[in-house]
Formats: structure tokens, sequence, C-alpha cells
């Protein structure tokens, strides 16, 4: 590493050492169910009717990518903690949360990020700061290698990466959602029994702390998609065609982009292994590294906002 290298990444870590929590406090209005509620909005493009929330009112834009079967309300705490540096929007994509999406309407990685770019045309949006977490860090990839132009930096979490999408452990229920089962056998009898929900075989099993999943989270998640027979469709049509890889052949698009990019990664997740955040780290010319957290799994971004709060900045060179 050259010297002037060097002394830009110490002064990054001590930057983010100097942050601490306390820089992250809640802000006066709490980004909680309530408020998720009265503050979603929607917006008719010509593939979906989509839902989405946003936060701050700054320059710069940050865009929050979920995870599946989760929607938006993930990155709420994200969204409390960095609205003062960025205007934050985290949609729901076709076939999850909110969004409506016609029934004719396929509902592939490649339509999901053709809807996130009409999106962002919608609200005038041309450049993002774009953060990715499971799916949403397939997503995120996808977009990069479609719309390079418009994206300022890539924060990815646990996610598909390269070869490995879909995960060996994600394959059985992408099984059964070819058979139409994954939703009504799966997710139906977890919006009845929450504590089946939080357990290791089901939704629980990929939280670090699935005892602090409360009632009304776990609905925000699920209910939504077992709300309608065509919901349940949409939501298993995602399932399957997150079956077939298309971050393999996006490798040198992936190469060729140079801007900054930084990996989070959570060492108890059992999908996505570390190897795959170092593939990240060795492949994104403009990788700032990767940080690894012990004790979290799949979905720790939502788990632990003030971390991403941190990294978020440390990755935006924001001066606090």
């Amino acid at each position: 590493m050259k010297r002037r290298e060097f002394l830009k990444a110490a002064g990054s870590v001590a930057a983010t050492a100097a942050i601490g929590k306390h820089a992250f406090a809640q802000q006066a209005e709490t980004v909680d169910a309530a408020w998720y509620s009265q503050n979603r909005k929607f917006v008719q493009l010509p593939l979906a009717r989509v839902a989405y929330v946003e936060r701050g009112n700054g320059p710069l834009t940050a865009l929050f990518m979920h995870g599946f079967p989760l929607n938006s309300y993930q990155w709420r705490g994200a969204l409390e903690r960095l609205s003062k540096y960025r205007h934050c929007i985290a949609p729901d994509v076709m076939g999850l949360g909110f969004t409506e999406v016609p029934a004719t309407q396929a509902i592939t990685p490649a339509t999901q990020v053709k809807m996130l770019g009409a999106l962002l045309d919608r609200l005038n949006i041309q450049v993002v700061d774009l953060v990715g977490n499971d799916s949403g860090g397939l997503l995120s990839q996808l977009f990069v290698a479609t719309y390079p132009h418009r994206v300022r930096t890539l924060f990815l979490t646990n996610c598909d990466v390269d070869k490995n999408s879909p995960p060996a452990e994600f394959v059985p229920l992408i099984n059964l959602a070819k058979k139409g089962l994954f939703v009504k056998t799966v997710l139906v009898p977890e919006v009845a029994d929450k504590n089946l929900a939080r357990s290791a075989g089901g939704l629980g099993g990929v939280y670090s702390y699935p005892d602090k999943l409360a009632d009304e989270t776990l609905d925000i998640y699920l209910k939504p998609l077992a709300s309608s027979d065509l919901r349940k469709r949409q939501a298993d049509e995602y399932a399957v065609a997150l079956g077939e890889n298309v971050l393999v052949p996006i490798r040198e698009k992936l190469h060729r982009w140079k801007g900054p990019a930084r990996m989070v990664w959570g060492l108890k997740d059992t999908l996505f292994p570390a190897d795959g955040a170092e593939w990240l780290d060795k492949t994104l010319p403009g990788s700032r590294g990767i940080r690894h957290v012990d004790d979290a799994k799949l979905f720790f971004p939502e788990e632990m906002p003030d971390l991403i709060a941190e990294e978020a900045v440390r990755l935006w060179d924001v001066k606090i």
C-alpha cells in the first residue's frame, strides 16, 4: 500500500472510532411501525405501484435495498440515524412489502433493477449511495452493472456473491416456490404463530437476536405476502427467479466499476460466508475493505443500525 493510501485508510479508521454511537442518537421522531405506516408513499410506474419511505432532504441520496422476504422496514434504524447526512430512500421491491404489481408483470432481478431505475427517474434522482443486504445486495450489484454511472458508492452486507447465488440453503425454498407452496406452507403459518416465526426454523433463524423480533415487525413483513392469492403467487415467483444466477455474467462489469465500496459481513450467517466479502474486496477496484462482525447473522443490519451508520458515514467520507 502506498503511503498516501495508508494514511487515508488510517485516518478513516480513526474517524470512525471517534464517531461513536452517540453521534447517531435517535432523533425526535422515531422511525417505528407507526411512522412507517403514516409516511409510506407510492409512485405509479409502468411496472408497478411502488411503495417507499424516505427521510432527510440533503443534496445527496442513499438508496437502501432490503432482503427476502422483508421490505423497506428493515432499514428503519439506518434511516433514523443517517437521514441528517443523506436523503434516504428505501423502496419495497416487486413481490414483497407494500408494492403493488400487476398480475401480468414478470418479477425477476432484471425487472427489479429496471423498476429501481424508473423510480429514481420519477423522483429526479441521478446518482445514489447504494446500500444492500441479502437479495437486496444481489440487486445492488446488478444495478451497478446496469447503471454504473448512477452509483456513487456501494455498501454491501451479507448477500449473494458470484457463484453463491442462490445459496444452497435457499434452494429447498425455491423448490417449494416452484410448486406455489413457499408462502402458503412456510410464511403463512408464521403470520399466525409468532413463536414459530421467531424460531430457528422460521424467519428467526436468520436473525442474531430473534427473541427481539416484535409481533408488529413480523406482521409488517409477512402479512402483505399472505394477503391474497396474487400476493402469494408473486412472492413465490420472485423466489423462483432468485434461483437463476445473474451475478456470474456481470463479473467483468463489477470489476470495471471503480467507485468506493465497503463490505460489512456477519460471521454467523450460514447462507453467505465471509469468502463472498473477500471475493468482492478483490473484484471491486475501489474496495475499502471488509469489516467482520462476530455473532451476526444475515439480517444483522436491522439489528445493529449504529454499526451500519458508522460504516456508512465512513464510506461516504462524511465530516461529523
